[in-house]
């Protein structure tokens, strides 16, 4: 998140800020729920009521008066009401068919039953001109392989290319993103690529970031295609894996396979990806806590594209995988093919070695259990970062999925996003959550005990509510509800980070 506002407005004596980030343009026709994180208080007033507004829009924000000392401590002089000024929601948003601008702003209702509004932002509705387009009508149905590229090493993208070069399936064409890598870099690709048709390199104009940048890899991708692959740049696929991939996946929205792990030189670290967790592609309330399903296993029908893009923007660490997974679960079936298609290739630049921590080594009973034991003592950044990190970063997928799929998706699975959606207003979702790990006893073994991290971000939640009301009203004590400080890399689960370290 940013930790500047991108927005402020004083009118009426109204203040707000609006902090993160928000979307400048969006897709005309596109459905999304946009994460807005902020401030607003009325210095002589109590806001009693906050919606979100547009021409066609009227949301009320349910997390309000929440406590912001950041806030509080620069105002000259001290405005008492600027300690509750914390606010947050997820809004679902329909950008207009057509071209246009949306105008989206607050509206603060207070204690004297006046009301006020707001301007806050403007997103423009685009007609998004396709990054490629081919230059003939590719053969039907077609595969089309998205890698996302940045800095690769020269050695593992080279045997990345031609192990898809050497794939028995022939009808596809691999289209790549690259995410701003220097002159040198881009050029290796380049002639590493160079000649054959069927790889187009697309470089972005500006950074991205890997989740990004895989979002820009699809939409990429032609109308006339009929499934897609992900792919990263530094693995080794085996020469059947597009065709089994295509062959299992039957009715499936996905279907993904096994992976062995190699490291940087092609020795096998394991011969199976699910050493210690169970693996899951069938249960979305697990799926939804603790993905099991790598982008790089995966193929997907094209035509999930429609709920995929664009991509949501919630806080905390984002996935395209994750997403990609809920998403194909959300709406329909997950087909798993039990056996390896690729080298997984493991060395520090990847992404999976950044996420996982510094649990390289064996460590002593003691230090495990003070790992255990740390997250439920710091209720201040552990807790808080729990609720911001993986509990707002879920209700905002939630969010997502349910504006753009809700009349189509089958009963059980919406109840299940509606539970994570509606998490923050329930104490039966806290105690779920809570005796959900003891699954573990019956081999349950695939989300590696992560509902405690949601279970903690909604009690702390609940605690900072009830502390709020009762604070002293001084910005120097009492709880804090801003953005925690670090990034998401710096929490979460420890067994989950030591299983992806291990």
């Amino acid at each position: 998140m940013d930790s500047e506002p991108n927005a402020s407005d004083d009118s009426g004596d109204l203040v707000l800020g609006l902090e993160g980030h928000l979307p400048d343009r969006l897709p005309c026709g596109s459905v999304s729920a946009l994460f807005l994180i902020g401030y607003c208080y009325h210095p002589e007033k109590a806001v009693t009521r906050l919606e979100v507004v547009s021409d066609d829009l009227s949301f009320e924000v349910e997390n309000m008066n929440m406590p912001r000392p950041d806030v509080a401590s620069v105002q000259e002089p001290p405005v008492e009401r600027a300690l509750l000024s914390g606010f947050w929601a997820s809004v679902p948003l329909t950008a207009p068919l057509c071209p246009g601008t949306i105008r989206i702003g607050l509206r603060a209702g207070l204690e004297d039953g006046s009301e006020i509004d707001v301007p806050a932002v403007s997103i423009e509705a685009v007609e998004e001109v396709p990054i490629y387009q081919p230059e003939k009508p590719l053969s039907a149905p077609g595969l089309a392989i998205c890698m996302a590229t940045y800095e690769p090493d020269p050695d593992l993208f080279s045997v990345q290319i031609e192990s898809i070069r050497n794939q028995t399936a022939t009808d596809w064409i691999c289209l790549i993103s690259d995410d701003c890598s220097g002159p040198e870099s881009l050029a290796k690709i380049l002639d590493e690529v160079g000649g054959d048709p069927r790889f187009i390199v697309s470089p972005s104009p500006e950074r991205l970031g890997f989740y990004r940048n895989f979002e820009r890899s699809l939409k990429m991708v032609p109308p006339s295609v009929e499934l897609i692959a992900l792919s990263d740049q530094d693995d080794r696929w085996y020469p059947d894996k597009l065709e089994s991939l295509r062959s299992g996946i039957g009715p499936a929205h996905l279907i993904y396979s096994d992976q062995r792990l190699t490291d940087a030189s092609g020795a096998v670290l394991a011969e199976t990806l699910w050493i210690g967790r169970r693996n899951n592609h069938t249960n979305l309330a697990s799926m939804i806590i603790a993905n099991t399903v790598t982008g790089a296993a995966s193929m997907f029908r094209r035509r999930l594209l429609d709920q995929l893009l664009p991509f949501p923007d919630p806080p905390g660490w984002q996935f395209h995988d994750q997403w990609i997974s809920m998403t194909a679960l959300s709406t329909g079936d997950i087909a798993y093919l039990d056996r390896p298609l690729y080298d997984y290739v493991q060395h520090r630049g990847a992404i999976l070695g950044q996420v996982s921590g510094e649990f390289e080594g064996r460590r002593g009973i003691v230090d495990r259990l003070k790992d255990r034991l740390r997250p439920w003592k710091s209720v201040s950044t552990g807790w808080r970062a729990a609720y911001f990190f993986d509990v707002l970063r879920v209700q905002n997928q939630a969010a997502t999925l349910i504006a753009r799929s809700r009349d189509t998706m089958p009963p059980d699975k919406l109840k299940v996003l509606r539970r994570f959606e509606n998490a923050d207003r329930s104490r039966a979702t806290i105690v779920w959550l809570l005796l959900r790990p003891l699954r573990s006893l019956a081999g349950r073994t695939e989300t590696l005990g992560t509902e405690s991290e949601f279970a903690r971000g909604l009690l702390w939640r609940r605690l900072t509510s009830i502390r709020s009301r009762r604070s002293s009203g001084s910005a120097d004590a009492g709880p804090d509800a801003s953005v925690p400080p670090g990034g998401p890399g710096n929490y979460g689960s420890g067994r989950l980070k030591r299983w992806r370290a291990g």
